[in-house]
């Protein structure tokens, strides 16, 4: 690490570890007897281990003397206890109980001779607990399985880990995968601004593989999926190399998303919404029981929207339905069959602007942000997918459990636009002074289909003093892609008076650039094992990962490529979990990711990437309380990344790049109080090319700073009671959309600010209770600004969109 980085990273670490030794946020207004309620399957085991490992989970001060837990077994904890209940349930016939301290921890003491100890156990049939595969009671998770793929408290997870919980994305008014991460550290969304086709985002300066209920999403050229935020429980962004668990995966991290299931308890609701451009949109939700045992739960949920986009001429149209059904076939075995559909119809909103009138003053003036330079009479993106699959989990003993997730998804599309010539004097490829230029056609059919399932096996058990929980996977996926693509002509335009409907031809499929089938086969066997002694975790884990691709070349008499990859990952890290609630760990962690494209001739071929990441955190969550602050330091590198270089005046592209990324991320999650949510983020990074003709220059679409704060305030009583506010601002610094770095690659910083007002209309009257009533604003004072320039063409940002919204829960 640099040591100009490293002077700046040390003391901020630094300053942050004795802010959270401070109780900046107040009196904790929580007492641990009020823990949520969760599910227990604990078995017997040493005292000491089992008492920390529950009050950890629970955020619940305890304070062991070693000569009391010395020697005693815990009794087996199997049911829904609040925290104090299950440390209670542990101690059934060890001679001793818990005692409360005037500060809120607890200790142990001997049961007074003559005295019989009764454990306070708080049931909850319905089982409400929260689960790293279920909703989220408001804005801090508290469990993920991100990372481990097992059921994890969030603040001893020794990665760096952020979470959307369902009400944060609905105060906040998500319609995107890209507006649900823009208030997390460590990742830039809409760098080519808000596109209907696709969510563009990078995770420590890569792009995120998505995970969907633990399965990767299929990634090909143009036809990936665009989830749907509404369907979704919750969204963590695991930050670093994941491959150790997930298998391949970019150095950077991924998204894994939760998908809306069903719940025992019956909940309806409805919302429609209009705003700008014309949105127009509805969203639907239900679930409940259908036998009166709650044996067979169902859920629905979708979405169908109809409206306008910022860019002229181009709608945003989207159908979407997931239902969903659980049956619990016996107390140890259930079954969550989860399905989707969804069809898009809509248009390139992320234009692709000339740098002449974006970046370079012309005669003409500038080119609106509005304008489309396309032709709606031959542009369009029809894209049509579904999934099928299921979530089956079976408790075999006290120790052992099984669950496979499998999921078959088809994504269909046919896509074609029209854009300018990109920026290029040497041939003639320029706007001229009074605005025209000329254009070209891209022409796309592509299908994607995939068959991916994960099987694992967990165990939690004990050996000595030792606490395990132990993760030995299987998972294959098969992913078959036909891409064909056709560049063609079309007629000249005027950037700021364009004509449409002129006649455009889509060149003969034996002119295609790509024309190819590609079809992939990958399995890995991964082990990975969390263990805790005491107050110490540790974990470790690897997998062995096998890929085969190949690819044929229609377009090129079906000559064949074919590649084997395999690859071994590694990960391991360390954490101590204090009795204040500060967690600090060091983990190290690998990624590889061979490529998903195929090159345009079938006799190239590139190894994976691979990447290695060290990171030290820290984490605090103040027993009780519904506060995690968290800071991370991490030092990120990449290998076997294509690097050109001029030799002997021959350009010559090898594998022998390598980028380093360094960084420090802060954020805060928090209810501080009961009307009261605050949600902030901070993240300084440093990236750079290690070799090649850009050694010393950052990576493409990272900026060096970025910061944001969301906050929300709802009044629960008074004259103002119902009603809400919301603002946030999200800071961006400057980024290059080339690799050179140059002058007409750089997009400069900016701020823009959110706004949100809500309101319970239930608190008004009760005939009404359910019903609210919100306006969401983003880029609330409409800042005209470029997200990214590529030194060949200009992105704009968003503009001002406002949306109302009504809902109705019952």
């Amino acid at each position: 690490m640099s040591r100009a980085v490293e002077s700046y990273l040390r003391p901020s670490l630094m300053a942050l570890a004795i802010g959270l030794a401070t109780p900046v946020f107040g009196p904790l207004a929580f007492a641990a007897e009020q823990a949520a309620v969760r599910t227990y399957d604990v078995p017997s085991g040493p005292l000491a281990a089992t008492l920390n490992r529950i009050a950890s989970e629970a955020g619940i001060a305890l304070a062991l003397d070693p000569s009391l837990a010395s020697g005693r077994t815990s009794a087996p904890v199997k049911g829904s206890f609040n925290g104090v209940g299950a440390l209670q349930a542990a101690l059934r016939g060890t001679g001793l109980q818990l005692q409360l301290g005037s500060a809120g921890s607890y200790s142990l003491v001997s049961v007074p001779q003559g005295s019989v100890a009764l454990p306070e156990t708080t049931v909850n049939a319905s089982g409400d607990s929260e689960s790293a595969w279920g909703p989220v009671d408001g804005y801090l998770a508290k469990r993920t399985a991100a990372g481990s793929k097992t059921d994890t408290a969030l603040v001893e997870a020794p990665r760096s880990i952020s979470v959307a919980t369902r009400q944060q994305m609905s105060d906040r008014g998500v319609h995107s995968l890209d507006d649900a991460v823009k208030y997390m550290p460590g990742i830039v969304s809409s760098s080519f601004g808000s596109d209907t086709r696709y969510d563009w985002m990078r995770v420590r300066g890569f792009e995120p593989t998505q995970f969907l209920d633990g399965l990767p999403l299929p990634r090909g050229v143009y036809a990936n999926p665009k989830p749907e935020t509404w369907n979704l429980d919750r969204l963590a962004l695991l930050r670093g190399p994941a491959s150790s668990v997930y298998g391949q995966t970019p150095p950077g991290g991924l998204l894994d998303m939760v998908s809306r299931r069903p719940q025992a308890e019956s909940l309806h609701e409805i919302e429609v919404q209009y705003g700008s451009d014309n949105h127009r949109q509805i969203n639907f939700a239900s679930t409940g029981k259908i036998d009166d045992d709650g044996r067979l739960l169902y859920g629905v949920s979708g979405v169908v929207r109809d409206g306008g986009t910022a860019i002229d001429h181009i709608d945003d149209k989207r159908y979407n339905i997931a239902p969903s059904l659980t049956w619990h076939i016996d107390e140890d075995t259930s079954l969550t069959l989860l399905s989707q559909f969804t069809r898009d119809d809509t248009g390139v909103t992320s234009q692709f602007y000339p740098i002449q009138g974006t970046k370079i003053d012309m005669p003409f003036g500038k080119v609106s942000r509005h304008k489309n330079l396309g032709d709606p009479n031959y542009d369009f993106y029809d894209r049509t997918y579904y999934a099928l699959g299921y979530a089956f989990e079976h408790r075999i003993n006290d120790v052992w459990q099984f669950r496979q997730n499998l999921r078959y998804t088809k994504s269909d599309l046919s896509f074609q636009t029209v854009t300018v010539n990109s920026y290029n004097p040497g041939f003639g490829m320029v706007v001229d002074n009074q605005g025209n230029t000329g254009r070209g056609t891209t022409n796309v059919d592509e299908d994607i289909s995939q068959f991916a399932v994960d099987n694992n096996f967990q165990g939690d058990f004990d050996t000595g003093n030792i606490r395990h929980t132990l993760l030995v996977g299987l998972d294959h996926q098969r992913m078959n892609n036909n891409y064909l693509a056709i560049f063609g002509g079309a007629p000249a335009i005027n950037v700021n008076r364009p004509v449409y409907g002129l006649p455009i031809e889509r060149p003969d499929r034996s002119t295609a650039f790509y024309d190819y089938d590609q079809k992939t086969r990958q399995t890995g066997l991964y082990v990975q094992d969390q263990m805790a002694l005491d107050n110490w975790r540790l974990t470790l884990g690897g997998r062995e990962d096998w890929v085969h691709t190949g690819t044929q070349f229609r377009n090129q008499g079906d000559a064949t490529n074919t590649q084997r990859d395999k690859k071994f990952s590694g990960n391991a890290a360390i954490s101590y979990v204090f009795d204040s609630g500060l967690v600090p760990y060091l983990s190290y962690a690998e990624s590889f990711q061979p490529s998903s494209k195929a090159d345009v001739s079938p006799t190239n071929g590139l190894k994976p990437t691979e990447g290695q990441q060290w990171e030290l955190g820290i984490k605090y969550q103040p027993p009780g309380s519904n506060t995690l602050l968290s800071a991370a330091v991490y030092d990120l590198t990449q290998k076997n990344v294509a690097v050109t270089n001029n030799v002997g005046n021959v350009t010559v592209t090898s594998q022998t790049g390598e980028v380093k990324v360094r960084g420090l991320e802060l954020e805060a999650t928090s209810e501080v109080t009961e009307n009261l949510k605050v949600i902030a983020a901070y993240t300084l990074a440093k990236s750079e090319v290690q070799n090649g003709l850009y050694k010393g220059n950052r990576l493409q679409l990272m900026p060096n700073q970025q910061a944001s704060l969301w906050t929300d305030y709802t009044w629960h009583s008074g004259v103002l009671d119902g009603f809400g506010v919301g603002a946030g601002a999200r800071y961006t610094g400057n980024t290059y959309g080339d690799q050179g770095n140059t002058y007409l690659g750089k997009a400069k910083a900016y701020t823009v600010f959110d706004a949100a007002v809500h309101y319970d209309l239930g608190r008004l009257d009760n005939s009404l209770k359910g019903a609210s009533v919100a306006v969401n604003a983003t880029n609330l004072l409409d800042k005209n600004y470029l997200s990214t320039c590529d030194s060949y063409y200009c992105y704009y940002g968003d503009p001002r969109s406002v949306v109302v919204s009504a809902k109705y829960q019952f």
